[in-house]
This record gives C-alpha cells, structure tokens and sequence, in this order.
C-alpha cells in the first residue's frame, strides 16, 4: 500500500470515494428552503385533527374544521359569520368565474293557460267551502267574495 493513497473497500460509514463530496462543495446548493407565510398556512391548515361528530371520530383537515364550523355560525343566525361566509362565497365564484344561476324556465303561454284554469278551479272550491261553512251564520252569509 503506497502512503499517499489509502486502497480500502467500501464499507460501513467509508463511502467510494468518487461519490465524496469535494472539498468547498456543498451537501445542499440551494441551502435551506425559506420558510414564506404562504406555504406555513398551507402546511398548518392541512394539518390533520381528529373531530367526533355524531358520536363518531373522523380525521380531517383544520381547513375543513373552519369551513364547517363558519357554516354551522352562520346557520345559527350569527350575522358576522353569515357576512364572512358570504363574503368568502363571492370571492371563490369570481376567481372560478362562475356564471350566475340561471333565470328560472318560463312558462310557455300554453302552459300558463293550464296554470290559470286549474288555479280558478282551486279558488272556486275554495270559496264554496267558504260559503258552506257561513251558511249557518246570517251576518257571514252576507259577506261576498271576490271571484278573481
């Protein structure tokens, strides 16, 4: 074995020595990634906790926590909760470019036909019934009802 080179195989804790790192070379070139508000809000809001609803434990997200727990205010009549969801609601509809639901199917002048006879068949019994029950009472009996 010459003094100036050591021959050894590789082994335990004695790694080749091509595959070293060299001398002023570092393990991590781009060093330590930085830590930005961005992503430590991400990384805690998909922490996992665990939640017993119903009698039941389920893990989920925080992020799911505080989705459900503004929407469980906000339908007990809290109103900050209500302006925050709603307010959270418009934003998400304009970064998805939601289109507005749309209006409601009109009748077809047919249709509103139908719609008219059977709402005066409805009235009319309605009114009869009406006109039943106050027979037996002089001062209703005198009472008319309009017919449209």
């Amino acid at each position: 074995m010459s003094e100036t080179k050591r021959e050894y195989a590789a082994n335990y804790r004695k790694p080749p020595l091509h595959t070293r790192f060299k001398k002023g070379q570092s393990g991590n070139p781009r060093g330590r990634p930085k830590k930005d508000l961005p992503g430590l809000l991400v990384a805690a809001l998909n922490e996992p906790v665990f939640v017993t609803t119903n009698g039941r434990r389920r893990k989920i997200t925080k992020r799911e926590v505080i989705v459900t727990q503004m929407v469980n205010e906000s339908a007990s009549a809290n109103l900050r909760a209500t302006k925050m969801l709603i307010d959270m609601m418009k934003d998400i509809e304009k970064k998805t470019a939601a289109e507005p639901p749309p209006e409601p199917h009109r009748f077809a002048p047919a249709d509103e036909e139908v719609i008219r006879g059977v709402r005066q068949r409805i009235r009319g019994v309605l009114l009869q019934e009406i006109r039943d029950m106050n027979a037996g009472n002089p001062a209703l009996a005198m009472i008319s009802l309009p017919l449209s």
